[in-house]
């Protein structure tokens, strides 16, 4: 299972309606000031990555205007393994994401066997 996440954590004052405005969409996760989770069985960074740039990319300066700066935006991979735990992103996904000043965090976590 892989769950990718949009996440905007700010010490800035803003309501979440606002910025639901400014993004275009609703937040889905509750666990932070506003995010986007998505969750997968099969690895589509690269799909999701476009989507998660698109609801930000041209709207920096509408964040900046609400307190939010490019240092409060993260985009997260979490990963539950069996075995052996490898990922792989390809140079344009990586380009996009420094063009953009977007901090990429990666979770992985080997999921625990069953209790007998």
């Amino acid at each position: 299972m892989y769950i990718y996440r949009l996440q905007i954590l700010s010490s800035k004052s803003y309501s979440e309606e606002q910025l639901n405005n400014v993004i275009g969409v609703s937040s889905n996760f509750p666990h932070a000031d506003w995010g986007i989770e998505i969750i997968q069985s099969d690895e589509n960074f690269s799909g999701i990555l476009v989507y998660f740039l698109s609801l930000l990319e041209g709207k920096y300066e509408k964040l900046e205007s609400i307190g939010i700066s490019r240092e409060d935006i993260s985009i997260w991979v979490l990963y539950e393994y069996e075995g052996q735990c490898n990922m792989e992103y390809d140079p344009v996904s990586m380009k996009k994401i420094g063009e953009n000043g977007i901090v990429l965090c990666i979770s992985c976590w080997e999921k625990e066997g069953e209790l007998s």
